[in-house]
C-alpha cells in the first residue's frame, strides 16, 4: 500500500469528485482542488469566510462551499475558474445546503427551518418550499434524480411532500402516522420511501411513490426505538438498527421481518471468525540503528504496530454499560452499511464500541467479528468489491475482505489520528481524514 504526503485539512472537509478525477479539501477559508491521481493542485479558490461544508455537483463541474455563520454559499466552476456564484440568504440565515441531482440547482435551508430556497444557476430563478421539518434526514432524492421527498411539519402534524426535480412541481402531499418524524430515505430503486419515527417510538412506515402506505413495522413498544437504517443496494432488504442492540431485516415483498441479528457480549458460535487486534513490538534491524536515530526510524520505533490473531471461541468482547441519566445514551446499533454486492452487512453496537460485526446476508448469519484495541470511529465499504475499511482514531487503517484481515500503519511523522475515511469511486485509493 502506498501513501501520499500529508495535506492540511479543516473540519474533515475532504471529498473525491463523483467522476473520480479530483479531490477537494478545505483549509479554513481556502478550497484546494487536486488531481486525484497525481495530487497536483489544479485550482485554488478563496472564500469569504471559513468553509463549514463542501459538496460536488453530480457532473463534477461545480463545487459548493457553505459558510453557515455568514448565511452564504459560494459556488466555483472547474471549467471556468474566473466564474463564480454567491448566494446570500441574508437575515433568514442558513443551516443546510445541498445540490439537486441535476447539478444546476442549490437547495438552502434557512434558520429555524422556516423554508427551503431552491436557487437555479441557469435561469437565476428562485423557488420556495415551506415548512421543512427540523430532523436528522429531512430531504431525500431518488437515486435516478427524478424525485425529491421533503419531511414537513405544520399544525403539529408530520407530512411528506414529493416533488418532481425537473420543474419542482408538487407531485404528492400526504400526512404520516408519526408522533415526531425523524428521517426519510428512498430505496435505491426509487420505488419505496422509508420514514421512521423519533427514538421514543419504534415505528417505520413504507410509502410508494404515489403516497400510498405500503406497510408499517413496529418491533416493540414503551422503550427506545430506531437508531439507524440502511437499504441494501438491490432494494431487497431494509436493515433497521435499534436501541435494544439488535438489527432487524425486512424483505421487500411482504415488508415483514425475515430475521434479526443480536449483538451479544460473548461470541459462542464456532463458525464465527473473531479477528482480535493485538499489539506487536516493532522489529528493527541492528544494522539500521544509528545515533541519533533518523526521524523516520524514531517514528517507527515508538509507534505501536498491531496485527490480527484469530481468537478461539468463546470470546468475551469489551461491553460498556450506558449512563442511564444522560440524553442520547451510547447504546444500540449506531452504524449500518451493506456491501456493494449485497452479500454482507457491517454493523456497530455502541455498547461494544471496539467491535465491527460482519453478517453474511445470503446465509443470514454472523460471519466475522473484528475486535479492535480502540473504539470504532468509522467504516466504509469499497464501492467496487466486498472490502471494508475501518478506522479507530489512531494512525492505522484496517482492511477486511473475505480473504482475511490486515492492519496497516500509516507512515507519518508525528501524531496522525484517522477519524474518518472516504473511498475513491474506483476502489483503488482512499482519503484518510484527521
Amino acid at each position: 500500500m502506498n501513501f501520499s504526503e500529508l495535506f492540511k485539512l479543516s473540519g474533515l472537509l475532504g471529498r473525491f469528485s463523483p467522476d473520480g478525477r479530483c479531490l477537494a479539501s478545505c483549509v479554513q477559508y481556502r478550497l484546494v482542488v487536486r488531481d486525484a491521481n497525481t495530487l497536483q493542485i489544479l485550482q485554488l479558490y478563496t472564500c469569504l469566510d471559513q468553509i463549514q461544508y463542501i459538496e460536488w455537483s453530480s457532473d463534477s463541474l461545480f463545487i459548493l462551499c457553505a459558510m453557515y455563520k455568514r448565511g452564504i454559499v459560494q459556488v466555483w466552476s472547474l471549467e471556468q475558474p474566473d466564474w463564480h456564484c454567491k448566494i446570500d440568504e441574508g437575515s433568514a440565515g442558513l443551516v443546510a445546503s445541498c445540490w439537486s441531482p441535476d447539478g444546476r440547482h442549490i437547495l438552502n435551508t434557512t434558520e429555524f427551518h422556516l423554508r427551503i430556497t431552491v436557487w437555479s444557476l441557469c435561469t437565476k430563478s428562485v423557488s420556495y418550499i415551506k415548512y421543512p421539518k427540523a430532523c436528522q434526514q429531512g430531504v431525500a432524492f431518488t437515486k435516478d434524480g427524478r424525485y425529491m421527498a421533503v419531511a414537513e411539519r405544520r399544525d403539529c402534524k408530520d407530512f411528506i411532500s414529493i416533488f418532481v426535480c425537473s420543474d419542482w412541481q408538487l407531485l404528492r402531499h400526504f400526512d404520516t402516522e408519526t408522533q415526531d418524524l425523524f428521517g426519510i430515505e428512498w430505496a435505491p430503486n426509487g420505488c419505496v420511501l422509508a420514514a421512521w419515527d423519533t427514538c421514543l417510538e419504534y415505528k417505520i412506515l413504507l410509502y410508494s411513490l404515489d403516497g400510498r402506505l405500503l406497510s408499517t413495522y413496529r418491533a416493540y413498544e414503551w422503550s427506545l426505538g430506531i437508531k439507524s437504517i440502511a437499504w441494501s443496494p438491490s432494494s431487497q432488504f431494509l436493515a433497521i438498527g435499534s436501541y435494544d442492540e439488535k438489527v432487524r431485516i425486512l424483505n421487500h415483498v411482504t415488508w415483514k421481518k425475515i430475521t434479526e441479528f443480536e449483538h451479544p457480549a460473548t461470541i459462542t458460535n464456532t463458525r464465527t471468525i473473531v479477528y482480535k487486534e493485538v499489539e506487536k513490538s516493532p522489529s528493527v534491524e541492528t544494522e539500521r540503528l544509528s545515533f541519533p536515530p533518523t526521524r523516520a526510524l524514531a517514528s517507527s520505533l515508538f509507534s505501536t504496530q498491531s496485527k490480527y490473531d484469530i481468537a478461539p471461541v468463546p470470546v468475551s468482547l469489551q461491553y460498556v454499560k450506558p449512563v442511564a441519566d444522560r440524553a442520547n445514551p451510547k447504546m444500540g446499533i449506531g452504524m449500518l452499511a451493506f456491501s456493494p454486492d449485497n452479500c454482507f452487512l457491517a454493523t456497530k453496537n455502541d455498547n461494544i464500541p471496539n467491535a465491527v460485526w460482519i453478517w453474511d446476508i445470503q446465509k443470514l448469519k454472523l460471519f466475522v467479528v473484528l475486535e479492535q484495541l480502540c473504539a470504532i470511529q468509522s467504516f466504509q465499504w469499497d464501492p467496487r468489491q466486498p472490502r471494508l475499511a475501518v478506522c479507530t482514531g489512531n494512525g492505522k487503517v484496517y482492511l477486511w475482505s473475505p480473504a482475511g484481515c490486515v492492519s496497516v500503519q500509516v507512515p507519518t511523522e508525528g501524531d496522525f489520528q484517522i477519524v474518518s475515511l472516504s473511498w475513491h469511486s474506483s476502489g483503488d485509493s482512499m482519503a484518510l481524514l484527521n
